[in-house]
């Protein structure tokens, strides 16, 4: 029986490594939850998450990823107050920091669609309705992942990166929303291995700081709508 219940929870402003620990967790009972259920011959409900938090200011790298494109070293690093950690998505290296959602559905797709480029769309698409409540129009970039801002032309830049895990239909990571994020940090990196491409934030189109707390309400309904879920919090 599929569940479209999903519990979301606020981590806060939570450590990189402390927020991979937890997810791990919750995506191992899931997991664990389908294993049994097919050995035993069972429909027990499997969960779902939604979580938001914030990071310190972090370095992650996919397993694809380039160790070069990390333009500092660990005196670097240190000098920045910013952390580096190799990580078991898809994807290259990334910048996580305050005033950025950090999204990690923790799903069981078999609740909702096993179709996990259909799922990266459906987490480009809630941005894209979340961006176009302030009158900002993005889209998709052809080939990559992740919300662009003038994809079509030479002014493209990048405004929400991701990069998941998926495993028996169970996924983890997701993606991080720039909303008033310091863009400065981004260029300690060759963002998501692309040399040639901006990156930005709500704030810097916009031209003030939105409210972090209403962009997130309005992203977690735009995700609940698209997917179907019931949302409890």
């Amino acid at each position: 029986m599929k569940n479209k219940k999903a519990y979301f929870q606020n981590w806060g402003l939570l450590d990189y490594q402390q927020a991979w620990d937890r997810q791990e967790e919750l995506f191992s009972a899931i997991v664990e939850s389908k294993i049994a259920n097919r050995k035993h011959d069972s429909d027990q409900p499997t969960a779902n998450y939604l979580i938001f938090v914030e990071h310190p200011h972090v370095y992650t790298i996919g397993k694809s990823g380039k160790q070069e494109n990390l333009l500092l070293d660990n005196e670097g690093l240190k000098n920045a107050d910013a952390t580096y950690y190799k990580i078991n998505r898809g994807g290259d290296i990334t910048y996580h920091g305050p005033g950025q959602i950090v999204g990690y559905p923790i799903l069981d797709l078999d609740n909702f669609f096993t179709d996990i480029h259909l799922y990266l769309r459906t987490l480009e698409e809630a941005i894209i309705l979340t961006l176009a409540e302030y009158n900002i129009e993005a889209g998709r970039f052809p080939g990559f992942t992740g919300v662009w801002l003038d994809a079509d032309n030479e002014k493209a830049r990048k405004i929400c990166a991701m990069g998941v895990r998926c495993s028996r239909w169970v996924t983890m990571h997701g993606f991080a929303f720039n909303v008033n994020t310091d863009l400065n940090y981004f260029k300690n990196i060759v963002p998501c291995g692309i040399d040639d491409k901006d990156v930005t934030s709500m704030e810097r189109e916009l031209g003030y700081k939105p409210d972090m707390e209403e962009v997130a309400a309005k992203l977690k309904k735009n995700i609940a709508t698209l997917f179907e879920m019931e949302l409890d919090e």
